[in-house]
């Protein structure tokens, strides 16, 4: 779908502009962004209500498309794509966890976790059901797979969510405020999951906190307000989360997450 990327530049965005219409109100959420993030780059993005951090994660997650400027995802010129190619770049490149876990509710976790699947021809029955097992497992929940939602606590919920961002083998995680409901060991724990595939899978991972010490897990933290970028700068004193979690004597479910392999066991 894209050239080969020699710089292992994953998204360059120039003069980023985004202006919504309300009535005879012009609002302009985005204000000329101009940034480049690295492929296996960890970057969290900060700034108080309407700094424009939502508007810039709808187009970095082709959900939106900018009144103006430039926006390259693995060299491809996302800015200038139709709605079918857009819909087509989310499904093979990107995967998408939100703060609301977004999961069907009278559905089981194997089950939500197969849905991105559906919508591709890649997959038969049996490859997707495994695909979703395998997910599953990376995220220490091989003992879940037949529960629905109601049955699970948040942290489990968002770990079925970010199993399902797994499962057609994204380069780009979008988190947005994928610890707002949880509590602060839960928070730990999928900090934990997010270091290890950003290291250990070098999956790109952009993450939208209000929180600064989530955002001190990243490497990277980009902060916006009144849509203009306002800082970028590397994490320092960075957060290791599977240290905190041994420090508390804290596990997941009992179950060891390793993701060195092609196919994570538990």
């Amino acid at each position: 779908m894209s050239a080969e990327n020699t710089n292992n530049t994953l998204i360059m965005v120039n003069n980023l502009v985004k202006t919504y219409i309300m009535g005879e109100v012009k609002v302009r959420a985005l204000r000329g962004i101009t940034l480049d993030i690295k492929s296996g780059e960890f970057v969290a993005v900060m700034g108080p209500s309407g700094s424009g951090k939502s508007t810039f994660m709808n187009i970095l997650g082709c959900l939106d498309k900018p009144t103006d400027g430039q926006y390259l995802l693995d060299n491809v010129d996302v800015s200038k794509l139709t709605r079918n190619e857009l819909a087509k770049i989310r499904n093979v490149k990107l995967g998408f966890v939100f703060q609301g876990f977004n999961l069907l509710a009278r559905t089981t976790a194997l089950e939500n976790v197969e849905l991105p699947m559906l919508y591709s021809d890649k997959f038969d029955s049996i490859e997707r059901d495994e695909k979703a097992k395998e997910a599953l497992r990376s995220v220490g929940l091989t003992k879940r797979i037949n529960h629905v939602p109601s049955q699970m606590s948040g942290g489990e919920q968002q770990r079925v969510a970010i199993a399902r961002s797994l499962v057609n083998d994204p380069v780009l995680i979008l988190a947005d405020e994928p610890t707002g409901n949880l509590d602060t060991s839960t928070s730990v724990e999928i900090m934990n999951i997010f270091q290890k595939l950003n290291e250990e899978k070098n999956i790109t991972i952009i993450m939208v906190t209000h929180e600064h010490d989530i955002s001190q897990y990243s490497q990277r933290i980009i902060s916006l307000r009144d849509g203009k970028l306002i800082e970028d700068y590397k994490v320092e004193n960075r957060f290791v989360a599977s240290e905190i979690l041994k420090e508390h004597h804290y596990s997941i479910d009992g179950e060891v997450v390793e993701f060195n392999n092609d196919k994570p066991t538990s």
